[in-house]
């Protein structure tokens, strides 16, 4: 099983700023391929003060220019918020200086606060993310294309330059339904269960290894689970950042199925309904024999790579050294463990 870290992006703090947002994000990524491993991935949003990566192919470029073997995935790039005839041409760019190392990530979005600001209601994503991925998937495939459709009408035109690598193209579903109609297709899949239970989790694995089967298990199909995950170096520290998760939780509730009350761009906390000990039932936040078993238990259910979420709002060192730990007291029991950079 591989293991990559999520570059989760919060301005919790009103004091922070950009500069410094980012300058940390680049650290985690550098910190992640001296570690060993596979990965980063980098968010979208929008308007508000968590997960804040207005351009994550910009991100990914930066993250390619001070690393050397990482893989870097966008999850998510949200398709209803743009043009595809321009975010084609984009992808190609981004891929080229990335030397070959993007994994294009895409999705409908998640939060209503941003979508329906921007022009497309949460409702309206479906649909319009299904007719942009086609179209995506048409200019980044064949140089001629022309389109009549609900959103998208032109003629003839050809995206430049032409894609000269592969472009590893994954999709972001949570419902089981949508992972198993994806993988049926072929397509590699991003998900994730966020705070919710194990049985959950299950059902989305299960769903993706159905589509998989009908598909034939097309080589390169890939299932990537995000989760909250925190190396505890003692129940101490497993107590205090459970407490600090759901905290943020508090905010991310907010604008994923909540009321979206944004106040200056700033998430307002909400008290939630799952409690402190349900959050710790569901995630990872352990010490490091639970982790290995718990993780062991996921490669079991097939999964191939799990997306490690670990920043709720900690310092900045906190997160470099948790990283340390966990490639070191985890990674190597789980064959997820890979050559260092010198």
């Amino acid at each position: 099983m591989d293991f990559s870290h999520f570059l989760s992006s919060h301005l919790l703090s009103a004091e922070t700023g950009g500069k410094q947002l980012y300058r940390e994000m680049v650290a985690q990524a550098v910190q992640a391929e001296a570690c060993g491993y596979r990965g980063v991935s980098v968010p979208e949003h929008h308007l508000i003060n968590i997960l804040l990566v207005p351009s994550p192919l910009q991100m990914a470029v930066k993250v390619a220019a001070h690393t050397e073997r990482l893989e870097i995935a966008t999850s998510i790039c949200q398709l209803p918020l743009r043009d595809m005839r321009v975010f084609a041409g984009e992808v190609v760019q981004a891929q080229a200086l990335c030397d070959g190392r993007l994994v294009l990530g895409v999705g409908k979005g998640a939060f209503g606060y941003e979508t329906g600001r921007i022009g497309v209601p949460m409702e309206e994503t479906k649909p319009v993310f299904e007719e942009s991925l086609a179209v995506l998937e048409a200019l980044l495939s064949r140089k001629e294309v022309s389109w009549q459709g609900s959103r998208y009408n032109f003629a003839s035109l050809t995206i430049m330059p032409r894609p000269e690598d592969p472009i590893p193209l994954a999709l972001a579903i949570m419902a089981p339904p949508g992972i198993e109609a994806a993988a049926a297709k072929g397509y590699a899949i991003q998900t994730t269960p966020l705070g919710a239970s194990h049985e959950i989790l299950k059902s989305q694995v299960d769903a993706y290894h159905r589509g998989r089967a009908s598909a034939g298990h097309p080589p390169g199909q890939r299932l990537s689970l995000q989760r909250t995950l925190w190396l505890a170096q003692d129940e101490a520290d497993a107590q205090a950042m459970t407490a600090l998760a759901h905290r943020y939780y508090q905010s991310f509730d907010n604008v994923f199925g909540g009321p979206g009350i944004v106040d200056s761009g700033m998430i307002r906390p909400l008290p939630r309904r799952q409690t402190v000990e349900e959050l710790r039932h569901n995630v990872l936040i352990c010490t490091a024999g639970e982790m290995v078993d718990r993780l062991g238990a996921y490669a079991e259910l097939g999964i191939d790579e799990v997306i490690a979420s670990s920043n709720f709002g900690q310092p900045q060192a906190a997160t470099l050294k948790m990283m340390e730990r966990f490639a070191r007291d985890v990674m190597p029991h789980l064959g997820g463990k890979r050559e260092k950079v010198a």
